[in-house]
């Protein structure tokens, strides 16, 4: 459990989307050259863009709740994010927009927001845990957050959770075949590379969890 105890409010939301940003630069090289083995070699690219332009958007906005950042930032990423990223992306921000409704939340509502996210990337996308694809590591950051909260975590703790669960989650679609989007035509070919998306998933999270303990 994290020794930090509280709640997550809109201030930390803003922070996350900063830290996503600068995240997501310093990991754009790593994401294009994961995308160029098993898909179009743009995934660093658009991601940067799209969060570079959110956290901009974010400084001076008007918010009242958590949710109302992550609607800009789903509205943002939709608009700027080229490939799959930005609909998929999008939706989950939009659908974890939804849930946070509250100007601070705690352990529950971190688990609904992960929850929510990864139905709107399984609604947008059509995929399913095994199919080499970022629901790869939604799919166990979103039980971890849930179990961590049923074990007495705060809400950071459930954050921790749901990252440790995220990157190991990621680490799994290395020996996976593809059956989902531009890497399923590699066949077999796209056996041995780790999915750009599974990992910018991490990365997200870890921004996340940075604000958190900033």
């Amino acid at each position: 459990m994290s020794a930090v105890t509280g709640v997550l409010d809109v201030a930390w939301a803003r922070t996350w989307v900063q830290a996503a940003a600068v995240a997501v630069a310093d990991a754009k090289d790593e994401l294009t050259e994961l995308d160029r083995q098993i898909g179009d070699a743009d995934h660093g690219f658009n991601m940067d863009r799209g969060f570079q332009a959110a956290a901009a958007k974010v400084v001076d906005a008007p918010a009242e709740t958590v949710g109302d950042v992550l609607k800009l930032v789903a509205m943002t990423l939709m608009s700027t994010v080229g490939g799959a990223a930005g609909p998929l992306y999008g939706t989950a921000f939009l659908r974890a927009a939804k849930v946070t409704t509250a100007p601070e939340l705690g352990p529950d509502d971190v688990v609904a927001l992960l929850e929510a996210a990864l139905e709107g990337v399984v609604a947008r996308g059509k995929a399913a845990v095994g199919e080499k694809t970022m629901v790869d590591a939604w799919t166990p950051a979103a039980a971890a957050a849930a179990s961590a909260r049923d074990a007495g975590a705060d809400a950071v703790g459930v954050l921790e959770a749901a990252l440790r669960a995220a990157e190991e989650g990621a680490a799994s679609t290395v020996p996976l075949l593809a059956t989902k989007g531009r890497a399923s035509y590699l066949g077999e070919r796209s056996q041995g590379h780790l999915d750009p998306g599974a990992r910018s998933t991490v990365v997200l999270l870890a921004a996340a969890l940075e604000a958190a303990r900033a």
